[in-house]
């Protein structure tokens, strides 16, 4: 295998990882009181939105050129470490 075929892999294993994480979340946010869980909703709806973009950004690395990978990694670390930001942000608040 490859450093950019196991990059990539690494990248979609924690991102995996994340998502699991993030439904587990989910349903303990669900237990919350009815004034709660109208705010987790809709920070549940952001995760999900950055766990969206970071699949997204995990495709473009995918079929990314040779001549842009430096720059698409860079990117996908970018979009990561926010969705890692936001989901220990998140689980901090439960």
């Amino acid at each position: 295998m490859s450093k950019r075929d196991d990059y990539i892999e690494t990248m979609k294993l924690q991102l995996d990882e994340l998502n699991t994480k993030m439904s587990a979340l989910e349903a303990k946010a669900k237990e919350a009181k009815a004034d709660a869980r109208a705010k987790y909703a809709e920070e549940m709806g952001k995760l999900r939105q950055q766990s969206d973009q970071a699949l997204g950004k995990l495709e473009e690395l995918r079929v990314a050129g040779e001549g842009s990978w430096d720059a698409m990694v860079a990117e996908m670390e970018k979009v990561r470490d926010a969705f890692v930001h936001s989901f220990k942000y998140f689980k901090s608040q439960l």
